[in-house]
């Protein structure tokens, strides 16, 4: 085992052409919900964005805010503030803050109506474009919004594949849209971070390359749980015996007794997708 930080691209022809069909219905949107993990604030926030929406208002929309370390997260969103987003963390699974996001939506479609009346236009009912990097909680964010399961939810990048609108109230109306990435990631490290939270398809991936940038975040930023949850203290220059500490730790060992790498890979990546490992933010402000 080596660490071998191959570069990572990944933009398949759905996510142009979504951009596409988002520029298309723009004139219709009055608001963006946009989706970024609190888990990396970050680097799931879509590098070319403003580009795509123009100037339409919008909420940075935060969610897995109960898998993150909120402290670190926090002075993210303090950062956002403070460049002028209004900023909504979200914990889906315990549905905390939606009303507060439906409140700030309100407030700007109150806004938004009253510049229609005075052009002489009537009020009319919000439209919010929901836009995100793929697997960051959209799916789940509408769902919740809704109260009934009207969209599909996959734990995989790419499985909402067109625009579609759902009636979230008698007030409001979300544009669903897949998840985009942009055509080149200049920062490789964004990338890594992007793949290890399983925003790109991991057909497309070195998964030990994922695994080992995995335990060296950790190393780095929480060495305390990656010892509670695989008892590795120090890492070693070919990841070896890290890879056979894990694999002892969780089981991962053939019939022979010999470590499965691969395994021990398909791990550490699920460990941190599902919040096994503890609460975790792999960004930092600079």
């Amino acid at each position: 085992m080596n660490e071998n930080k191959s570069n990572i691209n990944w933009y398949p022809g759905h996510m142009a052409k979504t951009k596409r069909q988002i520029e298309e219905q723009l004139n219709l949107i009055d608001i963006v919900y946009e989706v970024v993990d609190a888990r990396m604030p970050l680097s799931s926030k879509i590098v070319d964005i403003d580009d795509l929406i123009k100037d339409k208002p919008r909420i940075l929309v935060m969610t897995k805010y109960d898998l993150c370390d909120k402290e670190q997260t926090d002075k993210i969103i303090k950062y956002y503030e403070g460049i002028g987003y209004k900023v909504v963390p979200v914990d889906l699974m315990n549905n905390s803050n939606l009303n507060d996001l439906l409140k700030v939506t309100e407030s700007i479609m109150s806004e938004e109506n009253k510049k229609r009346e005075e052009k002489g236009l009537k009020s009319r009912n919000g439209r919010v474009l929901i836009v995100g990097v793929p697997n960051a909680g959209k799916s789940t964010l509408i769902n919740r919004l809704v109260g009934r399961k009207s969209v599909g939810v996959a734990n995989t990048p790419g499985f909402t594949k067109s625009l579609s609108w759902i009636r979230i109230n008698k007030d409001l109306e979300l544009l669903d849209s897949p998840g985009i990435l942009w055509p080149k990631f200049e920062d490789q490290e964004q990338a890594h971070i992007l793949a290890s939270f399983s925003s790109i398809k991991e057909e497309i991936l070195n998964l030990d390359s994922i695994a080992i940038f995995i335990i060296n975040k950790l190393y780095e930023l929480y060495p305390n749980l990656l010892e509670e949850r695989y008892g590795v203290t120090e890492i070693d220059e070919d990841y070896i015996e890290v890879y056979d500490t894990i694999a002892k730790r969780r089981g991962a060992l053939t019939r022979g007794g010999v470590a499965d790498y691969e395994k021990v890979s398909n791990i550490i990546i699920n460990d941190l997708k599902n919040g096994y490992i503890g609460k975790v933010t792999f960004d930092r402000l600079k």
